[in-house]
């Protein structure tokens, strides 16, 4: 097998170079961000940024805390070993030659499932016939149950369900996306925290396969994936992961059986929502008991590189995360700690957005002295934040590569500050169109199909 032909790989820097990275980081932007905010916010607006630079180095230190889900070992315990694994790929008009590595992905696992399920949605801009031959032929080969059907159109979920369907027997369901390679030891590092009888569900980390379509894609690299080791991390100390990926994540077989009709026919001011579904699993999950996620566990994925695609997506995931929010305020029991993280999480959000607010309409955010200090305290504090995206090691992206990605960081914070934020208020105001709003046609094409 040739260079070109290989599956991407990635790995964790060690746990020192982590936390001692970390840690130093963390003590000199402490320094600016005090000093720099303290010159030009008034006193209001400087209390509230405080809070804010307080609860993100607390996530940060609790994400770079030693977890105890990376010390449990299944797969050599003949308990766990047994587990009957079944991946679940949804299909709705994907680019053949991304699809063709995701399946040949699960093939090259160290611990293979047992069973993969491939459901077409009924796509309408690819033919793959080739594929399905391959994968069939490929996966008897190995001893993997392949399975593959077709349906007519009526969204991921459906389509999961149909896979829900063809594997009654599973105890451990793995959703994928259709266009997510698997790094070669993602089941394996995946089934480990279920041994914890607690644990629900597993998230697995998702990096970006096209980083270097576009800029883009590059800075959304750094934010999707800082933010995986920021906030996710950190929740996950507390067994209490909010969303998991849909590139790649775990569930007990339960946590889906169990929920299928409400997971079919869950509506919002009468409206089905056809979007959202990674999060409302993790909330059967966190139901249920523990849901955490695994830092060894990699899956690659293709993300928006043109404007139009990256807004579409953006503004459906805002949509589906303000839906969800009011539905873990409804459901999450007040005695588990994700209740309260939750409402922590969106208490700062509000606070941060109206003392935006106040200084917009006030004027003072345009005073030359506010709107630069606020500023490079705010972007200094998101660098920061996703600083662990350089102790992620990955075989398609060299040493150069990777500093040159992190220094998109800036660019990402600017983003998220500024159109992303007046996106999520927009997503917010208009929660209920629920239509997926994407995919109508093959999107983003894997250029390094093997």
């Amino acid at each position: 097998m040739t260079v070109e032909e290989r599956l991407p790989s990635a790995r964790r820097v060690g746990p020192v170079a982590r936390v001692l990275g970390t840690i130093g980081v963390m003590l000199f932007a402490s320094a600016v961000v005090v000093t720099v905010a303290s010159r030009g916010l008034d006193t209001p607006a400087r209390a509230v940024f405080v809070v804010i630079a307080v609860a993100a180095w607390l996530h940060l230190l609790f994400a770079v805390l030693p977890d105890r889900a990376h010390r449990r070992r299944v797969v050599t315990d003949p308990t766990h070993a047994a587990l009957d694994v079944a991946v679940l790929v949804p299909v709705y008009n994907e680019d053949p030659g991304a699809l063709r590595r995701c399946l040949r992905s699960f093939l090259e696992q160290t611990r293979r499932p047992q069973t993969v399920v491939v459901v077409d949605d009924g796509s309408t801009a690819a033919d793959y016939d080739v594929v399905r031959a391959w994968f069939l032929r490929e996966a008897g080969a190995v001893g993997v149950r392949g399975v593959w059907h077709r349906t007519v159109n009526q969204g991921k979920r459906h389509a999961q369900v149909e896979g829900v369907r063809f594997t009654p027997g599973a105890d451990v369901y793995v959703t994928v996306d259709s266009d997510s390679i698997l790094d070669h030891r993602a089941i394996a590092n995946g089934l480990q925290p279920f041994a914890d009888p607690r644990v629900q569900s597993v998230a697995a980390l998702i990096l970006t396969t096209n980083y270097r379509q576009s800029l883009l894609a590059r800075w959304m690299d750094v934010y999707c994936l800082g933010l995986q080791l920021f906030e996710r991390s950190a929740f996950s100390r507390f067994r209490a992961v909010m969303v998991n990926s849909g590139g790649c994540s775990f569930y007990r077989a339960a946590v889906i059986r169990d929920n299928l009709d409400t997971y079919l026919g869950k509506t919002i001011l009468g409206r089905p929502v056809q979007f959202s579904d990674d999060s409302m699993l993790t909330l059967f999950a966190l139901r249920r008991g523990r849901a955490v996620q695994r830092e060894d566990c990699f899956a690659f994925t293709l993300m928006p590189a043109t404007l139009d695609h990256h807004v579409r997506q953006q503004v459906r995931w805002m949509r589906g995360s303000f839906i969800r929010s009011i539905w873990r305020m409804r459901y999450l029991p007040l005695g588990r700690a994700a209740y309260w993280l939750h409402l922590v999480k969106w208490t700062l959000y509000v606070l941060a957005s109206a003392t935006l607010l106040q200084l917009l309409l006030d004027g003072a955010l345009f005073r030359w002295e506010t709107l630069v200090s606020g500023a490079l305290a705010a972007v200094l504090l998101y660098v920061t934040a996703v600083l662990r995206y350089v102790f992620v090691i990955r075989s398609d992206q060299g040493h150069l590569q990777r500093w040159l990605t992190f220094a998109t960081a800036p660019l990402a914070a600017v983003w998220g500050l500024t159109v992303l934020r007046v996106m999520r208020w927009y997503a917010i105001a208009t929660f209920a169109r629920t239509e997926w709003g994407t995919r109508g046609e093959i999107e983003v094409r894997d250029g390094s199909a093997a």
